[in-house]
């Protein structure tokens, strides 16, 4: 499905009937990030599921106005409202998607009923990141020397654990992204812009059910740094899952599943406490 937001052409796809939650991916990556991991559960339980691909990802159109978090956010808020004008909605973000989540809470707090983040980046400026070092758990060099050369790297480089299945699904729901993204202009939108121009977490205070799911080796974007927002997010289960990388969701698929269950289960509880 094509939207036009602020002159640019958006891609999204939207399944089902219900309350609808709106599913942002990182940088670079496209929707099936976030589908691979949240369809499984999510197609159960009764949600109008939204994945956006953001501008100059996916089959989503880049400008060369777009040059900024804080312009990136004025989009994602306009497609917001396009396609769910007054309603109330779950939100969730994996990785720069979570960033831009914490901005859309910021706006529309009383509107969003539940935020998951998932990786998400809390630091905007990598030098400034708390990271553990680069690890390995789970080692397959047969299975790397059978890739194909110009996509090993990048698996390699992200990939705490090294198996069929993870690799499996990397190939399904990360690279085909990595592929379509426009590089040229993520390039220049990181250098200028990657940052909002505000402290997207001052003054907030997140009253409903929320989940931050870090993965211990995520030499990307950590998961030390996410630990401040707790006093922006009461509510908020946090989980550091041993044995994942910034690819949590594909290296630990069992304890993804099981919490991100357990915070809708308790949307759901607080909905019907009102």
């Amino acid at each position: 499905m094509e939207c036009i937001v602020k002159g640019l052409k958006l891609h999204y796809q939207c399944h089902g009937e219900g309350e609808p939650i709106l599913l942002l991916h990182g940088f670079y990556p496209d929707h099936r990030l976030m589908a691979g991991c949240m369809e499984p559960v999510l197609h159960e339980n009764g949600y109008k599921r939204i994945y956006l691909d953001l501008p100059g990802m996916g089959q989503s159109e880049s400008a060369s106005w777009l040059k900024s978090a804080d312009e990136m956010l004025e989009i994602v808020l306009a497609f917001i409202e396009r396609l769910l004008p007054g309603e109330d909605f779950l939100l969730a973000g994996e990785s720069y998607g979570g960033y831009l989540a914490r901005g859309i809470v910021r706006r529309l707090e009383k509107r969003v009923t539940g935020l998951f983040l998932l990786c998400p980046c809390i630091v905007a400026q990598s030098e400034r990141r708390t990271l553990p070092p680069h690890a390995v758990l789970r080692r397959d060099a047969a299975l790397l020397a059978q890739l194909p050369p110009e996509d090993m790297p990048g698996y390699a480089a992200m990939a705490v654990v090294q198996s069929k299945e993870t690799w499996r699904r990397y190939e399904k729901e990360v690279l085909p992204g990595l592929k379509l993204a426009d590089a040229d202009f993520l390039k220049r939108f990181e250098v200028q812009g990657y940052a909002f121009s505000f402290p997207v977490d001052q003054g907030v205070r997140y009253q409903k059910p929320t989940l931050i799911l870090t993965g211990r080796q995520d030499d990307c974007v950590g998961y030390q740094d996410a630990w401040q927002l707790l006093e922006q997010y009461p509510r908020a289960t946090f989980a550091v899952l041993d044995r994942a990388g910034h690819n949590a969701q594909i290296e630990q698929p069992e304890l993804f599943n099981a919490l991100l269950k357990e915070w809708l289960a308790r949307v759901q509880e607080g909905q019907l406490d009102i």
